[in-house]
């Protein structure tokens, strides 16, 4: 089996058909389906973020059978994420693409998880230290996307769970739990 780095490839990634979009829908919605749960297990895997509908992606491609997705095929299937609610075009021509391997509420249940898990009720902690502080090594906050984790941040302020503190730069803004 083939592997894009550390990551396993599924056997479809190995038939020259599945970097065709297919034109009989059930086969299409079958190839659809595979591609969106590939695209969401390697960005987790490899914590990406976005993905450039133009840029050289290591999924998109397979030299081993001499195959690429097209514009179109690689579009379809991010859009079919974006229609799920695991990605959002982030521009309206549709050349970046950002990937919710965690929905946003589900990010925001991982790092209220995390702040009781480390005891960190009625602590204050900078979101650079949520981020990529020791803290969070090992996990999938860890280097997650700064616009994604205030969003997540964000929903818990609302829920009352965190107060978010504005710095003079956004390298000194805050978070207090109070779970």
């Amino acid at each position: 089996m083939q592997t894009a780095g550390e990551h396993k490839l599924p056997h479809f990634f190995h038939y020259p058909p599945y970097f065709t979009l297919q034109p009989v829908r059930e086969t299409r919605e079958k190839q659809i389906q595979l591609w969106k749960e590939l695209i969401l297990d390697y960005c987790r895997a490899h914590k990406i973020f976005v993905i450039g509908l133009e840029e050289d992606f290591p999924l998109f491609s397979n030299s081993a059978i001499e195959r690429s997705l097209n514009h179109e095929a690689r579009e379809a299937f991010l859009s079919a994420l974006v229609l799920d609610g695991r990605a959002e075009w982030m521009d309206k021509s549709h050349r970046q693409c950002l990937i919710l391997w965690h929905r946003i509420k589900d990010w925001a249940d991982i790092i209220l998880h995390f702040a009781k898990e480390n005891g960190l009720e009625d602590s204050v902690m900078t979101v650079e230290e949520i981020r990529t502080g020791i803290e969070s090594r090992g996990t999938d906050i860890h280097g997650m996307d700064r616009g994604v984790l205030m969003r997540a941040l964000k929903l818990l302020e609302n829920k009352g769970k965190l107060a978010i503190f504005k710095g003079t730069s956004t390298d000194d803004e805050g978070v207090k739990f109070s779970v």
